[in-house]
């Protein structure tokens, strides 16, 4: 199936007279007829539900279904993007683990990584993406474990050479781990560019209508851990939790993504409720249509900040002009999201003088959805961190995150020009 069809179609699909749409299976457990049966299940001899931190049937089509959109062999659900990002890599790293970041990611995720996973005993290298491969090169040690970026970075709109850190992460025997939420899978699938991990905010273009907080992790199955035995023993060495079952050995490509199942989401539980994978699945539907919509509106936005004299620069890959024009023209040539960052002429005050102007477009600590909404970084989700910490994490301090959505571009551009006129 094409993409499209796989937004409509793909992870459900209902036997002769069960319900067309996707139900909502709200339950926490699951009978069974003997002891038997549930012991198989526990034991991961057998497929099946018992209990719904672990698996239910709801979440599981809507992850089928990511993971079919993104040419993946398995999928797994989480509460949030947050969650996807954190299991993603603490599946395979552990205290006394090393991972290599790219700085020109979400401020969340970048303090996820700097703080959270420190105390965890992880560290945590942040390098440049721009940077030559031998100088990315230095930031590896024989501990690290995954490297990590962006399709598209949130706020900066910069776009990642996919191939170039697909390259590096496999010469120092570790996976590409690549957040593509901002890209989705319609504009770029990251695994056909040698990524090996994609995890997803669902929360944002997925859903598309801000109904539900949500993500997802999709495992290409092409990662060789057993050629990385020992800087993977949890994959590739007998979990005694599970009667020594190893994963490499019992599941082959299912590996990464059955232990996020069975053993992280056992312990740590960060699942989505049943009703929001159902939205979820809602919002997918039409992801294809309304992404091309995005795109086509965040041009002509871009084009026409690029044109007035009062807007200092403009971030847009779409842009002949953009530093990651030729970039995105090699990984989105259908465009790229919906989402463009620039700065005015002025000061911090002339941004918040800006925003404050606009009446169609909301101020709001959200992204990519139906309706158009803006925030500025630095005085919002990044206001923990000086000037000197925004630019070193690529977000220069009179960036506006602007986030164009689905209604008429004229009316956009208008309510752009009116607030413009107020500063």
């Amino acid at each position: 199936m094409k993409r499209e069809t796989m937004c409509v179609q793909a992870g459900w699909t209902p036997k002769n007279g069960e319900p067309r749409q996707l139900p909502i299976i709200q339950s926490t457990t699951f009978k069974y007829d003997n002891t038997e049966e549930m012991a198989m299940l526990f034991d991961l001899k057998k497929s099946g539900y018992f209990y719904t931190r672990l698996q239910n049937p709801t979440n599981d089509a809507v992850a089928s279904k990511i993971a079919a959109l993104e040419g993946g062999v398995g999928a797994m659900l989480t509460s949030s993007g947050q969650a996807a990002n954190f299991y993603a890599v603490f599946n395979i790293c552990e205290a006394g683990g090393h991972i290599v970041v790219s700085t020109e990611i979400y401020g969340g995720t970048y303090n996820l990584f700097n703080v959270t996973m420190r105390k965890l005993g992880i560290d945590c290298t942040f390098i440049n993406q721009e940077a030559s491969e031998e100088e990315i090169q230095k930031a590896f040690r024989p501990n690290t474990k995954a490297l990590f970026g962006e399709t598209i970075s949130n706020p900066g709109c910069a776009v990642l050479d996919i191939e170039k850190f697909a390259r590096i992460a496999h010469k120092n025997g570790v996976p590409l781990i690549v957040d593509n939420t901002f890209a989705t899978p319609i504009n770029c699938r990251p695994f056909e560019w040698g990524c090996d991990i994609i995890t997803h905010s669902t929360t944002k273009y997925m859903d598309g209508h801000a109904t539900q907080v949500g993500g997802c992790i999709v495992d290409s199955g092409n990662f060789d851990w057993d050629a990385q035995s020992d800087k993977f023993p949890g994959l590739t060495t007998p979990d005694e939790s599970y009667h020594g079952l190893t994963y490499t050995k019992a599941f082959g490509k299912m590996a990464y993504t059955t232990k996020l199942v069975a053993q992280l989401m056992r312990d740590l539980g960060s699942i989505p409720a049943p009703q929001n994978s159902f939205l979820l699945n809602l919002g997918l539907e039409t992801l294809h249509l309304r992404v091309q919509r995005h795109c086509e509106n965040a041009q002509a936005m871009a084009e026409f900040l690029e044109s007035d004299s009062r807007v200092a620069w403009v971030h847009y890959s779409g842009l002949k002009s953009d530093q990651h024009y030729e970039l995105g023209q090699k990984y989105l040539p259908n465009g790229s999201c919906g989402v463009l960052a620039f700065g005015l002429k002025g000061d911090r005050n002339t941004a918040i003088n800006f925003m404050d102007s606009l009446k169609l477009i909301n101020i709001e600590t959200h992204v990519a959805d139906a309706k158009s909404c803006v925030l500025h970084p630095a005085s919002h989700t990044h206001r923990q961190l000086s000037d000197e910490q925004l630019r070193e994490a690529g977000i220069a301090p009179d960036l506006i995150r602007l986030s164009i959505g689905i209604e008429n571009i004229d009316d956009l551009i208008d309510d752009v020009r009116q607030a413009l006129d107020q500063i």
